[in-house]
């Protein structure tokens, strides 16, 4: 089946989430960052992810600015950091993450090819509205598909039903782009053509699903799509 429709993840995929901790380290006051914001940005991603698989295991749902904020102050406390400020700007700056430099003429050629676009993600409306406005690309998405609308994180398959609700493809018709590879794998598993964006050499999680697709960026989509 030919591919009418391309899903992307928002947190990883489309927008870096390593840009908030590497911009404020270079900003003056918070040279306590220079050091450390490559940890910071890490564990703040790995505990924001872990607090979204555990609040849907547990059916204990908040929102994703929620998990973010608790991730952050996680991580801050790992790495000794406990200025206010600092937390503030870093929330700030997540508000208007940076799009990977490719995102913008790679969403531009898949509309050339009258295909359908969309994000499919954790964050509120009000996040991805934000990230989408920062990164100036509102025009070329379809749909902001926000997990709010149901209540409950990825890898529900809730989550992934909204797809098919909003788009009215059938599931073999959609290449769904993630690069987080847990949610690469439950995409595969749900029935949708899978890429894993790979930016840092990672293994396949053992989760019983492969990606069709292994990409080191975004830039190979649109010649993907053609190729399928």
């Amino acid at each position: 089946m030919a591919i009418d429709t391309c899903i992307f993840d928002a947190y990883g995929t489309l927008f870096d989430v390593t840009a908030a901790a590497r911009e404020a380290a270079s900003e003056d006051g918070f040279e306590a960052l220079a050091d450390t914001w490559a940890a910071v940005a890490r564990d703040w991603r790995d505990k924001q992810l872990q607090y979204t698989w555990l609040r849907a295991v547990t059916g204990d749902h908040v929102d994703f600015w929620k998990v973010t904020a608790d991730g952050l102050d996680w991580a801050l406390e790992a790495n000794g950091l406990t200025d206010p400020k600092l937390r503030d700007r870093l929330l700030q700056l997540y508000w208007d993450l940076s799009a990977y430099p490719e995102v913008p003429d790679m969403l531009g050629a898949l509309k050339d090819m009258h295909l359908g676009t969309g994000i499919l993600s954790n964050g509120t409306p009000e996040m991805l509205q934000g990230a989408v406005t920062s990164a100036g690309v509102g025009r070329l998405l379809d749909h902001v598909l926000s997990v709010e609308s149901v209540g409950i994180y990825k890898p529900s398959s809730k989550v992934y039903d909204m797809v098919g609700r909003a788009f009215g493809c059938e599931a073999g018709n959609v290449l769904f782009v993630s690069s987080n590879g847990w949610d690469a794998a439950a995409a595969k598993g749900y029935g949708f053509r899978v890429a894993w964006v790979n930016r840092t050499g990672q293994p396949v999680d053992r989760l019983g699903q492969m990606p069709d697709h292994v990409l080191d960026d975004l830039t190979g989509i649109p010649a993907l799509v053609k190729a399928i």
